[in-house]
């Protein structure tokens, strides 16, 4: 049984090291060790536990699931959506998702970005409703995909 609930400071060290685990594939997939959710210190994911909604994902109390999301300029901006290698395809990801977008209840649109090589997760969020908005370069590995979906 999965619980899904907001994460506290508390929380944080477990999150920054599920985090570090779930882009691992990504770095690899990119050749990049340096991305963002591999290089993000403690310090800045407190900061976002207070700034943003961040819900976690738990069975057997351990945290195997987290997003984060916060509105700007009436979007709902969604990050960083991860789940345990050991956890994926049993529709952790996809509740997660459902859950931050239910959250953001005051936003017309969301809007969150993945890497242009993820294909999984591009499908996923296309099942969810996204549709690619945009592709911008990051670095010469790198393109990052945008998507979008209205909240309504």
């Amino acid at each position: 049984m999965t619980e899904i609930s907001p994460a506290g400071l508390h929380d944080a060290s477990a999150i920054l090291e599920l985090q570090r685990l779930a882009y691992q594939s990504e770095a690899r997939l990119y050749h990049d060790g340096s991305i963002a959710p591999l290089t993000q210190t403690l310090e800045s994911l407190e900061s976002e536990l207070e700034h943003a909604i961040v819900l976690k994902a738990v069975v057997a109390k351990c945290i195997v699931g987290s997003v984060r999301a916060k509105v700007i300029e009436g979007f709902g901006h969604i990050g960083r959506l991860i789940v345990h290698p050991d956890y994926q395809g049993r529709g952790i990801g996809s509740a997660l998702l459902e859950r931050i977008e239910a959250s953001l209840d005051t936003v017309a649109r969301y809007e969150l970005f993945t890497g242009s090589r993820s294909e999984a997760n591009i499908r996923l969020y296309q099942r969810h409703g996204y549709r690619i908005t945009r592709t911008e370069p990051l670095s010469t590995n790198v393109s990052i995909v945008f998507m979008q979906k209205s909240a309504s």
